[in-house]
Protein backbone atom coordinates (compact mmCIF):
# COMPACT_ATOMS: atom_id res chain seq x y z
CA UNK A 1 0.00 0.00 0.00
CA UNK A 2 0.76 3.44 -0.32
CA UNK A 3 -0.16 7.01 -0.52
CA UNK A 4 -0.74 8.08 -4.07
CA UNK A 5 -1.08 11.64 -5.83
CA UNK A 6 1.81 13.69 -7.43
CA UNK A 7 0.81 16.84 -7.81
CA UNK A 8 0.35 19.51 -5.51
CA UNK A 9 1.30 22.81 -3.89
CA UNK A 10 2.36 23.31 -0.19
CA UNK A 11 4.09 25.32 2.54
CA UNK A 12 7.47 23.91 4.52
CA UNK A 13 6.14 22.79 7.96
CA UNK A 14 9.57 21.18 9.14
CA UNK A 15 12.73 20.01 7.62
CA UNK A 16 15.01 17.61 8.25
CA UNK A 17 18.71 17.25 9.57
CA UNK A 18 21.34 18.89 7.28
CA UNK A 19 18.44 20.34 4.58
CA UNK A 20 19.97 24.11 4.00
CA UNK A 21 17.66 24.78 0.77
CA UNK A 22 14.56 25.38 2.45
CA UNK A 23 13.43 26.53 5.38
CA UNK A 24 10.01 26.41 7.27
CA UNK A 25 7.26 28.36 6.20
CA UNK A 26 8.65 28.60 2.31
CA UNK A 27 6.39 27.67 -0.26
CA UNK A 28 6.68 24.98 -2.50
CA UNK A 29 6.04 22.66 -5.47
CA UNK A 30 6.90 18.82 -5.19
CA UNK A 31 8.09 17.28 -8.44
CA UNK A 32 8.21 13.46 -9.16
CA UNK A 33 11.01 14.33 -11.54
CA UNK A 34 14.12 15.82 -9.07
CA UNK A 35 17.15 16.76 -9.11
CA UNK A 36 20.19 16.09 -6.90
CA UNK A 37 22.08 19.05 -9.02
CA UNK A 38 25.09 16.82 -8.94
CA UNK A 39 24.89 13.38 -10.91
CA UNK A 40 25.77 13.88 -14.99
CA UNK A 41 22.53 13.60 -15.59
CA UNK A 42 21.64 17.00 -13.60
CA UNK A 43 24.87 19.00 -14.85
CA UNK A 44 23.83 18.03 -18.48
CA UNK A 45 22.23 20.33 -20.85
CA UNK A 46 20.69 17.27 -22.60
CA UNK A 47 18.69 15.74 -20.05
CA UNK A 48 17.16 16.51 -16.01
CA UNK A 49 16.47 13.07 -15.17
CA UNK A 50 18.24 12.62 -12.35
CA UNK A 51 20.28 9.08 -11.89
CA UNK A 52 19.79 9.50 -7.68
CA UNK A 53 16.36 10.14 -7.83
CA UNK A 54 14.66 8.64 -10.56
CA UNK A 55 15.61 5.17 -9.10
CA UNK A 56 14.50 6.28 -5.26
CA UNK A 57 11.12 7.39 -6.47
CA UNK A 58 10.10 3.99 -7.76
CA UNK A 59 11.21 2.06 -4.86
CA UNK A 60 8.97 3.93 -2.65
CA UNK A 61 11.14 4.81 0.19
CA UNK A 62 13.38 7.75 1.75
CA UNK A 63 16.68 8.09 -0.03
CA UNK A 64 18.42 8.45 3.26
CA UNK A 65 18.04 5.08 5.13
CA UNK A 66 15.71 3.07 2.43
CA UNK A 67 12.59 3.58 4.81
CA UNK A 68 9.15 4.71 4.60
CA UNK A 69 8.06 8.03 6.72
CA UNK A 70 4.05 6.24 6.63
CA UNK A 71 2.39 3.90 8.92
CA UNK A 72 -1.26 3.32 9.82
CA UNK A 73 -1.77 1.03 13.05
CA UNK A 74 2.12 -0.51 13.13
CA UNK A 75 1.21 -1.38 9.25
CA UNK A 76 3.57 0.34 6.62
CA UNK A 77 2.51 2.57 3.78
CA UNK A 78 4.93 3.61 1.00
CA UNK A 79 5.60 6.89 -0.69
CA UNK A 80 4.51 7.03 -4.20
CA UNK A 81 7.06 9.02 -6.76
CA UNK A 82 8.66 10.60 -4.42
CA UNK A 83 5.98 13.12 -3.69
CA UNK A 84 2.42 11.25 -1.89
CA UNK A 85 0.66 14.63 -2.45
CA UNK A 86 -3.21 12.67 -1.31
CA UNK A 87 -2.81 13.93 1.68
CA UNK A 88 -2.46 16.47 4.22
CA UNK A 89 1.55 15.86 5.24
CA UNK A 90 3.85 14.20 3.45
CA UNK A 91 7.59 13.36 3.47
CA UNK A 92 9.63 14.71 0.50
CA UNK A 93 13.00 14.62 -0.11
CA UNK A 94 14.28 18.19 -0.69
CA UNK A 95 15.54 17.75 -4.34
CA UNK A 96 12.22 16.93 -5.04
CA UNK A 97 10.36 20.44 -4.14
CA UNK A 98 10.94 23.77 -5.85
CA UNK A 99 10.45 27.09 -4.57
CA UNK A 100 7.52 29.76 -5.58
CA UNK A 101 6.25 32.58 -4.63
CA UNK A 102 4.42 33.01 -1.80
CA UNK A 103 1.55 35.53 -3.13
CA UNK A 104 0.60 32.31 -5.69
CA UNK A 105 -2.36 31.15 -4.59
CA UNK A 106 -1.93 27.07 -3.79
CA UNK A 107 -5.35 25.88 -5.32
CA UNK A 108 -4.43 27.23 -8.48
CA UNK A 109 -0.49 27.12 -8.81
CA UNK A 110 -0.78 23.46 -7.93
CA UNK A 111 -1.12 22.33 -11.52
CA UNK A 112 2.53 23.78 -12.77
CA UNK A 113 3.38 20.76 -10.49
CA UNK A 114 3.12 18.44 -13.09
CA UNK A 115 0.08 18.49 -15.23
CA UNK A 116 1.36 22.09 -17.41
CA UNK A 117 4.77 22.15 -16.83
CA UNK A 118 5.17 18.30 -18.52
CA UNK A 119 3.38 19.45 -21.48
CA UNK A 120 5.03 23.35 -21.79
CA UNK A 121 8.15 21.29 -21.59
CA UNK A 122 7.74 18.12 -23.96
CA UNK A 123 7.27 21.63 -26.42
CA UNK A 124 9.97 23.75 -25.33
CA UNK A 125 12.66 21.51 -24.24
CA UNK A 126 11.99 18.06 -26.60
CA UNK A 127 10.24 19.14 -29.69
CA UNK A 128 11.74 22.54 -29.90
CA UNK A 129 9.27 24.00 -32.04
CA UNK A 130 10.93 26.99 -34.27
CA UNK A 131 8.99 30.40 -35.01
CA UNK A 132 6.40 29.91 -38.05
CA UNK A 133 6.50 26.16 -37.50
CA UNK A 134 2.85 23.87 -37.33
CA UNK A 135 2.71 21.66 -34.36
CA UNK A 136 0.02 19.26 -33.60
CA UNK A 137 -1.21 18.94 -29.97
CA UNK A 138 -3.04 15.10 -29.35
CA UNK A 139 -4.80 15.46 -26.33
CA UNK A 140 -6.46 18.51 -25.00
CA UNK A 141 -6.61 17.89 -21.02
CA UNK A 142 -3.92 19.44 -18.40
CA UNK A 143 -0.56 18.25 -20.29
CA UNK A 144 -1.60 18.89 -24.07
CA UNK A 145 -2.85 22.68 -23.05
CA UNK A 146 0.59 23.00 -21.15
CA UNK A 147 2.30 21.48 -24.66
CA UNK A 148 -0.06 23.67 -26.61
CA UNK A 149 1.26 26.97 -24.84
CA UNK A 150 4.47 25.91 -25.19
CA UNK A 151 4.13 26.52 -28.97
CA UNK A 152 3.16 29.15 -28.44
CA UNK A 153 5.38 30.86 -26.67
CA UNK A 154 7.47 29.24 -29.14
CA UNK A 155 6.08 30.90 -32.35
CA UNK A 156 3.97 28.58 -33.88
CA UNK A 157 2.04 29.84 -36.90
CA UNK A 158 -0.47 26.81 -36.64
CA UNK A 159 -1.37 24.89 -33.51
CA UNK A 160 -3.71 22.10 -34.27
CA UNK A 161 -5.22 20.53 -31.68
CA UNK A 162 -6.59 16.90 -31.62
CA UNK A 163 -9.22 15.08 -29.45
CA UNK A 164 -12.29 12.97 -29.82
CA UNK A 165 -14.00 15.21 -27.36
CA UNK A 166 -13.70 18.79 -28.79
CA UNK A 167 -16.92 20.26 -30.15
CA UNK A 168 -17.61 23.68 -31.66
CA UNK A 169 -19.08 25.15 -29.04
CA UNK A 170 -15.58 23.67 -26.57
CA UNK A 171 -13.27 27.15 -26.93
CA UNK A 172 -11.45 27.35 -23.82
CA UNK A 173 -8.05 25.55 -25.26
CA UNK A 174 -8.18 28.93 -27.99
CA UNK A 175 -6.72 30.86 -24.88
CA UNK A 176 -3.40 28.43 -24.88
CA UNK A 177 -3.06 29.39 -28.70
CA UNK A 178 -4.90 26.64 -30.31
CA UNK A 179 -5.14 27.59 -33.57
CA UNK A 180 -7.38 25.16 -34.95
CA UNK A 181 -9.12 22.05 -33.48
CA UNK A 182 -9.41 18.25 -35.64
CA UNK A 183 -11.80 15.78 -33.81
CA UNK A 184 -10.86 12.08 -35.21
CA UNK A 185 -14.68 11.00 -34.76
CA UNK A 186 -15.60 13.73 -37.22
CA UNK A 187 -13.48 12.33 -40.54
CA UNK A 188 -13.97 9.10 -42.32
CA UNK A 189 -10.22 8.77 -42.82
CA UNK A 190 -7.47 8.02 -40.05
CA UNK A 191 -6.41 12.11 -38.30
CA UNK A 192 -3.13 11.32 -39.41
CA UNK A 193 -4.11 11.88 -43.34
CA UNK A 194 -6.35 14.66 -42.28
CA UNK A 195 -3.74 16.63 -40.99
CA UNK A 196 -1.41 15.39 -43.48
CA UNK A 197 -3.83 17.22 -45.78
CA UNK A 198 -4.54 20.47 -43.75
CA UNK A 199 -0.63 21.39 -43.68
CA UNK A 200 0.54 20.20 -47.11
CA UNK A 201 2.11 17.35 -46.39
CA UNK A 202 2.81 16.68 -42.26
CA UNK A 203 3.06 18.86 -39.01
CA UNK A 204 6.73 20.03 -37.83
CA UNK A 205 6.38 19.14 -34.69
CA UNK A 206 3.52 16.55 -32.98
CA UNK A 207 3.04 16.45 -29.22
CA UNK A 208 1.38 13.08 -27.95
CA UNK A 209 -0.30 13.91 -24.05
CA UNK A 210 -3.12 11.00 -24.22
CA UNK A 211 -1.08 7.92 -23.86
CA UNK A 212 -3.28 5.77 -26.31
CA UNK A 213 -1.37 4.00 -28.60
CA UNK A 214 -3.30 4.56 -31.77
CA UNK A 215 -3.10 7.94 -30.99
CA UNK A 216 1.14 7.91 -30.67
CA UNK A 217 0.35 6.53 -34.12
CA UNK A 218 -1.15 9.30 -35.25
CA UNK A 219 0.97 11.97 -33.96
CA UNK A 220 4.25 9.72 -35.57
CA UNK A 221 2.44 9.73 -39.44
CA UNK A 222 1.27 13.18 -38.67
CA UNK A 223 4.26 14.89 -39.02
CA UNK A 224 6.67 15.90 -42.54
CA UNK A 225 8.60 13.14 -43.53
CA UNK A 226 11.51 15.11 -44.37
CA UNK A 227 11.86 17.04 -40.91
CA UNK A 228 9.14 16.24 -38.78
CA UNK A 229 9.76 15.33 -35.14
CA UNK A 230 7.23 13.86 -32.59
CA UNK A 231 7.22 13.63 -29.02
CA UNK A 232 5.60 11.07 -26.80
CA UNK A 233 4.17 12.37 -23.26
CA UNK A 234 1.28 10.19 -22.76
CA UNK A 235 2.27 6.88 -20.78
CA UNK A 236 0.18 3.87 -22.23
Amino acid sequence: PRIFGHEAAGIVESVGEGVTDLQVGVHVLPMFMGECRECAHCKSEESNVCDLLRVNNDRGVMLSDGTTRFSIKGKTIYHFLGASTFSEYTVVHVGCLAKINPSAPLDKVCVLSCGISTGLGATLNVAKPKKGMTVAIFGLGAVGLGAAEGARLAGASRIIGVDNQWHAGLREPSKFGITEFVNPKDHGKPVQQVIAEMTNGGVDRSVECTGNVDAMISAFECVHDGWGVAVLVGVP
